[in-house]
């Protein structure tokens, strides 16, 4: 029997059941910020660091691409210095699900073949798998402990045709690019999901999860022992060319370089009007709840996959690694604004339409991020105008294809062909109206949330 302060704090937590229905009289234990900053807290903005003079490569943004450019530029004897405008690590790579794909799953092969033709199309899918090796291969020489596992994901059918459609796309990605895959019909998908909302669902057993925080502070360290500069609270305000390459100018002052590298991605700014032109940020939130009791637990996510759904505006979720909590996300709330629980009721529902047994547990984080979208909804690599190189716009599936395309441009700017990709060739379209196009992502979404209803 309950105790009174155990009947207290009972009725003072914000369970999911209250979070979906809006019964918020009370948020007490709710943390607005990465669940994962737990294990890996962020250092200080306006740390003792001072920003070097000079520096063969300035690198803006300290995410994963930034990073991963950063450690193969050190490990090819290039100095490097990373500017970042707030706390390292404070944007997407932090806040991110810690799922890992190969980002094949964007365009159904059909239609990649019939937007580039078979060969760029093959050429594509073979080097997202790639991507998820190299992720691997990174995290395994440079001892990086961040609980990688290829886990495998299961991606769940919201409605029977969706089944069929992704069983037929299973055998055109092994069948053009050799990716092993298998279906997992509803008569025997609890094997795979403690829930009978889906039509059952795919696997691709080779995708992966990890703890984004401690990768990236794995990342960080590995760059400052080898020399590497990483400075938070020093936001690139000009780019200046000069005769030997560049100067970059912060609050914090001004360093001197051969080459720049903008690794914003879905926080691209104004710095760089020609690439803030070709991105579009879109909001995203995720909410952690608190330990979930093991006879519950066991049953939920049997196999310890990620997970996924085949909506338009899809949510995912996974366990967080070695715990019994569920980390879940999705698009922001549009009706309130992020340091409130209005702003991730709708995770909370779409929770518990999964597992309702989870009606009473905890939620005990919230908090939001900004993925980088491109018009053409795939990622680029390349030079501006200027000759600024730049890696961004993984619209969604960046871990992997972050850290890939950072160590790709890091090769490209030191003229290596290893540096070559599928994506070098490819045109880097501007949205129309990017200002405006970025104010319709709530209306747009609104549109596909209604599709996703009635299916039509």
């Amino acid at each position: 029997m309950k105790n009174a302060l155990e009947q207290r704090a009972s009725l003072d937590a914000l369970t999911a059941g209250r979070l979906a229905r809006g019964r918020l009289q009370t948020s007490a234990g709710l943390t607005y910020r990465p669940y994962w900053w737990e294990a890996a807290p962020r250092r200080p903005a306006l740390d003792a660091l001072e920003l070097p003079p000079q520096a063969d490569v300035v690198i803006v943004g300290s995410g994963f691409t930034g990073l991963s450019a950063a450690l193969t530029l050190l490990r090819n004897g290039r100095s490097v210095v990373v500017v970042e405008r707030d706390v390292p690590g404070f944007g997407a790579s932090t806040r991110n699900g810690g799922q890992v794909g190969s980002g094949n799953q964007k365009f159904r092969v059909k239609r990649l073949i019939a937007m580039r033709g078979r060969k760029k199309a093959e050429a594509l899918l073979r080097e997202g798998v790639a991507m998820l090796d190299t992720i691997e291969d990174l995290i395994a020489r440079e001892k990086i402990d961040c609980h990688f596992s290829r886990c495998g994901r299961f991606r769940a059918a919201i409605r029977p045709e969706h089944y069929e459609a992704m069983a037929r796309d299973m055998d055109d990605l092994r069948e053009v690019a050799g990716v092993e895959s298998f279906m997992v019909p509803r008569a025997e998908q609890r094997s795979e999901i403690g829930s009978d909302v889906f039509f059952g669902g795919s696997v691709l057993p080779q995708d992966a999860s990890l703890h984004p925080g401690l990768y990236h502070s794995g990342l960080m360290q590995r760059i400052e022992e080898a020399g590497g500069v990483i400075v938070g609270g020093a936001p690139a305000e000009a780019i200046v060319p000069t005769a030997s390459g560049f100067v970059v100018t912060t609050p914090r002052g001004t360093v001197s370089c051969r080459n720049v590298i903008i690794a914003t991605n879905g926080y691209t700014g104004g710095l760089v009007p020609e690439l803030k032109r070709r991105i579009v940020p879109v909001g995203s939130g995720i909410i952690a709840t608190g330990e979930i009791p093991e006879a519950l637990f066991a049953g939920l996510m049997p196999k310890g996959r990620v997970y996924g759904n085949t909506n338009r505006v899809f949510y995912y979720f996974r366990a967080s690694p070695g715990e019994r909590r569920i980390i879940w996300g999705g698009r922001v709330g549009r009706l309130a604004n992020n340091t409130s629980p209005l702003a991730f009721r709708h995770l909370a529902r779409d929770m518990l339409h999964v597992f309702p047994e989870l009606e009473d547990v905890p939620v005990t984080h919230a908090w939001d991020g900004l993925i980088g979208y491109t018009f053409d909804e795939v990622p680029h690599i390349g030079r501006t105008a200027a000759g600024l190189h730049y890696a961004i716009g993984y619209c969604g599936t960046g871990v992997s294809r972050a850290t890939y395309f950072g160590h790709k441009i890091a090769l490209q700017l030191m003229g290596s062909k290893d540096g070559r990709t599928a994506f070098d060739d490819f045109d880097f379209p501007s949205f129309p109206l990017q200002p405006a196009a970025k104010q319709a992502v709530p209306v747009v979404e609104t549109w596909y949330r209604i599709r996703d209803a009635v299916e039509f």
